[in-house]
């Protein structure tokens, strides 16, 4: 469903930002939910754990933008929420 192209379009963009020592992506399974592949988790100390869908290599560039760096959540984008673990 475009995960390999979303995947390497998430490693280049941390590399370009000079986010490669301090972002780990990583591949996974299945993450039961396939209508809305690729996925992506972002998981942000201090910030709301979200799941993104229907991922792009083009909103790859913006989930690291706005996300990891501006520290804002992409509201449209958001297919789950994920409440944090006790």
């Amino acid at each position: 469903a475009g995960g390999k192209e979303t995947f390497r379009a998430f490693l280049d963009e941390v590399e370009a930002k000079g986010l490669d020592t301090q972002v780990i992506v990583r591949q996974s399974g299945c993450m039961n939910r396939c209508a809305e592949e690729p996925t992506v988790e972002v998981v942000v100390p201090g910030m709301e754990t979200v799941i993104y869908g229907k991922v792009t290599p083009a909103m790859a560039k913006d989930i690291v933008q706005t996300h990891l760096i501006d520290r804002k959540l992409l509201d449209n984008l958001i297919v789950e929420r994920v409440a944090p673990s006790k």
